[in-house]
């Protein structure tokens, strides 16, 4: 500042209206740094007097001002500092003079930034002169000048600035230097601290906060090190971790477990998983948590290993014929709450599977001994098909797995495939398919069909000829009975809907001619031969092609229509509803399954999952777009799928046939009358009523054929081909009587989470606390995700966060219970305040819950005091 501006600024403070009983004015000019002391002598003022403090002459000075001239406004030019407030014999004449004058660039950019205007201030902003000389950097420190008022808060502000980060707290900071790499050479935020001259106080923030001390070289990757291990004994036993006793420092678990918990619930978890995973080398973490067992390792989460570590021992105990359904299941309902579960999500939801069979395969170990046919079929549809289920859900996690590839775990997954292929193909479906084969053979060779069940050739006649409402039929390819059970089971936790489940038995062969046929109305099917071979199918001497069903359908109810799923989805909203205008039955046409079949056989199994998203969203254009409320769902056949190479004893060869194929697939064979193949079944053809037999393979072997398609077949007898599902959808509108008697029943709402436990008063830093689910997962209530932590009344977090997956489906109280433990943050508590337990959804649709809570905690945390 120029002497010409510093004579403007005092002129116009001295010319300035004086307070109330004010007579003069008295201005201190302090210039420590005495860099105006060779032109005070030249500076002139209008109306005021201008006297030099030397240090020596403080008496006179006095005296002057209270004495010899109490009129004249002065100016006192101060180039001296006192190290105590009693040395400064003119502190009473200043503490009432008002705001001293400052023409240094450092007292500038104080009030510029609105720090406290004290020395303390000033020479910190002169430390940092190469940093301050920015009107950016300092117009950021200034949004945060309300949270300084102590020396170390401004080494703070000067480092979170260079950091990038909004608040000055060391956990910000810390982290920020760290997620962009423990290399100090190729670290660009820590190069800008040194760069600024604030390394000095960086490693004394780390000192204090973390107990890492940097005696000899700075080393992030030690440093982080130390943070995580430190972070990992408070949920591991220390002596695990015996030998690297340097790197852990007791006093300061709770600041690093605070900054791990806060890192891994952020948006920065990849690059805490890049520094995880340099430690867990370094540290040699993966053979070192090698030795300790599953149970040892089920609550830590700091590194990503410790998920391998035990992924790997429960895969090489399936690996070696050891299945233990209660260790799996609790390891993983403990696993996916933390964070790093995402990682490993498909090997350890694949695991889960592994537990639900082996669950199923125990349940049933006896084996399969049924004695009738409709027996078999009812333990089927209520129980047996979950088998399926898990073997499809095991596999799509399998396919998942191989799109994230593991070197530690790859291998052994694919031994665990063995164990479920022995478990699925080997005992159940050789187990269930040899007792069906068995007690159905005599009704199948009798009637093609079983007594007292449900006809696939009666659905028409059955629920739409006598229907007195608009009904809509969605049938979909190969949707087999335990896909439609999941679908079944989605329709009713997601929309207003009475959903109900049955089963047909399907016409054989089991095969897409057949069962759309027997879908249409019809008095008759029968087949005729076609003039390139094979049969065609016919209802009442109609063609039942896809071109003809219309016109079938029309012959039963001229207000019928014929659609195509993949014709009308992508129509317009009103070009759909003139599709059905008028119409009183309406048939959609669905191919996701059978038609991704054709690519590979590795794609049915999510195309399961397809399509029964595309169903639901078919469901959501009938009742919203058609008002649709009657929507019956229903498959042509099922289908066989196993993912393993089939043997040659899976296989039967047409060359032992004593008599001539007219058509024949991997499943069945349609042959000349009185043909006698051996190593087949016959089954009652078309009622008796055609010139052909037809035949089946026993269990799930196949008819050996040129081509690919070993792996998923249909066309045979077995459950899961013949079992077709039959889903009665029943939309309840909310205007409805129905609805005005059974809301209750029929909103579906997410199940909640209370508190169980009875005590309100925590006094240790780590505690856990009981939940349970109110309701179980089922028809109008559907699963909800929950994050739990404490808070004071400010709504300021004082814990780590807790989840809870609330997705229980047992009608047993005690077994949607949960236990959660959480860990306190190293701040002061207050045993006179309240603090609130917060439960809140983690999709934000609910109102958190708040439970009072008294924190009676002994301990002082001191601020951060690092110089």
């Amino acid at each position: 500042m120029d002497a010409e501006k510093i004579i403007q600024d005092l002129n116009r403070r001295f010319t300035a209206p004086l307070p109330e009983f004010y007579k003069r004015r008295v201005i201190f000019w302090y210039d420590e740094d005495r860099e105006f002391e060779n032109q005070i002598d030249e500076i002139s003022l209008n109306d005021a007097k201008i006297v030099k403090l030397n240090g020596s002459n403080c008496f006179a000075i006095k005296k002057l001002l209270l004495m010899d001239d109490t009129a004249s406004n002065y100016l006192v030019y101060c180039p001296v500092s006192f190290e105590h407030p009693e040395d400064n014999w003119l502190l009473n004449i200043e503490l009432y003079s008002g705001e001293p004058f400052r023409a240094d660039l450092n007292t500038i950019w104080v009030d510029e930034m609105g720090l406290p205007a004290s020395q303390m201030f000033r020479k910190q902003v002169k430390q940092y002169h190469k940093f301050f000389n920015s009107k950016d950097r300092r117009t950021k420190v200034a949004a945060m000048a309300g949270s300084i008022s102590m020396s170390a808060q401004m080494h703070l502000a000067v480092m979170a600035v260079i950091c990038g980060v909004k608040d000055i707290s060391p956990n910000s900071i810390i982290r920020a230097v760290l997620k962009v790499g423990l290399d100090v050479e190729n670290n660009a935020i820590y190069r800008g601290i040194v760069n600024y001259g604030a390394q000095a106080a960086f490693w004394a923030l780390i000192a204090q906060a973390t107990g890492y001390k940097n005696t000899e070289e700075q080393n992030l990757a030690q440093l982080a090190t130390h943070i995580l291990l430190t972070a990992a004994t408070r949920t591991l036993r220390r002596e695990y971790l015996n030998g690297l006793d340097s790197f852990i420092s007791t006093p300061h678990q709770s600041f690093c477990y605070d900054f791990v918990s806060d890192w891994l619930h952020s948006d920065d978890l990849h690059d805490l998983y890049k520094v995880a995973r340099i430690v867990e080398t370094e540290a040699r973490l993966y053979q070192r948590f090698s030795k300790l067992s599953v149970e040892d390792l089920r609550d830590t989460e700091c590194f990503p290993c410790i998920n391998e570590v035990i992924l790997t021992k429960m895969m090489t105990e399936i690996k070696d014929q050891i299945i233990q359904v209660d260790v799996i299941a609790q390891t993983v309902e403990k696993r996916r709450t933390m964070v790093w579960y995402a990682f490993m999500s498909s090997y350890y939801e694949g695991l889960l599977q592994i537990a639900k069979m082996q669950a199923f395969f125990l349940e049933h170990s006896a084996g399969f001994h049924t004695a009738k046919a409709k027996d078999i079929w009812k333990e089927y549809t209520t129980d047996y098909y979950r088998m399926d289920s898990y073997y499809r859900a095991f596999h799509l996690c399998f396919q998942r797995s191989l799109k994230v590839s593991n070197d530690l775990l790859d291998d052994l997954f694919k031994h665990v495939v063995e164990k479920v292929e022995a478990l699925y193909s080997g005992w159940y479906l050789n187990g269930l398919g040899s007792n069906w084969s068995d007690i159905a053979a005599e009704e199948l060779k009798k009637h093609g069909y079983i007594e007292e069940v449900n006809r696939h050739t009666a659905f028409y006649l059955s629920n739409i000829q006598h229907c007195d409402t608009r009904v809509f039929v969605i049938i979909s390819d190969a949707l087999r009975y335990e896909v439609a059970a999941s679908l079944s089971e989605q329709l009713r936790r997601e929309t207003q809907s009475k959903v109900t489940l049955d089963s047909m038995c399907g016409i054989f062969p089991t095969i897409t001619p057949y069962g759309m046929a027997a879908l249409l109305p019809h008095k008759k099917l029968s087949v005729q031969a076609r003039p390139n071979g094979g049969l065609a199918v016919l209802a009442d001497g109609q063609s039942t092609e896809s071109t003809n069903r219309g016109k079938l359908l029309r012959a039963a109810n001229p207000a019928s229509v014929a659609l195509q799923y993949r014709n009308i989805i992508g129509l317009k909203r009103a070009d759909r509803q003139a599709l059905i205008k008028g119409m009183e039955v309406v048939y959609i046409y669905h191919d996701k399954i059978d038609e991704a079949s054709h690519t590979s056989d590795s794609s049915v199994f999510p195309a399961c999952d397809e399509a029964i998203e595309e169903i639901k969203n078919l469901v959501r254009i009938i009742v919203n777009e058609f008002s649709g409320t009657r929507i019956l769902i229903t498959a042509d056949h099922g289908f066989l799928y196993t993912y393993s190479p089939l043997t040659e004893d899976d296989k039967v060869s047409k060359n032992s046939w004593n008599g001539k194929e007219v058509d024949y697939g991997r499943r069945y064979a349609i042959m000349e009358k009185d043909a006698q193949p051996e190593y087949l079944m016959p089954v009652q053809f078309l009622d008796g009523r055609t010139d052909y037999a037809a035949f089946a393979p026993r269990e799930n072997v196949r008819i050996k054929m040129n081509g690919g398609g070993l792996n998923f077949v249909h066309g045979g007898i077995s459950l899961q081909e013949m079992v077709v599902p039959l889903i009665d959808y029943h939309y309840i509108r909310t205007d409805s009587r129905e609805y005005q008697r059974n809301r209750a029943k029929i909103d579906t709402k997410p199940v909640e989470v209370s508190l169980l436990s009875a005590n309100r008063k925590i006094s240790n830093m780590i505690f856990s606390l009981n939940f349970y689910q109110k309701d179980a997962v089922g028809d109008n209530r559907e699963k909800a995700n929950y994050l739990l932590y404490f808070a004071d009344s400010a709504g300021k977090v004082v814990s780590d966060t807790a989840r809870i997956i609330a997705d229980k489906t047992s009608d047993t109280a005690q077994e949607r219970t949960f236990r959660c433990t959480f860990n306190l943050k190293s701040l002061s508590f207050d045993n006179k305040e309240i603090y609130y337990l917060v439960i809140t959804d983690e999709s934000g649709l609910q109102l958190p819950q708040r439970e009072e809570f008294q924190i009676d905690i002994a301990s002082e945390v001191d601020e951060f005091k690092f110089f």
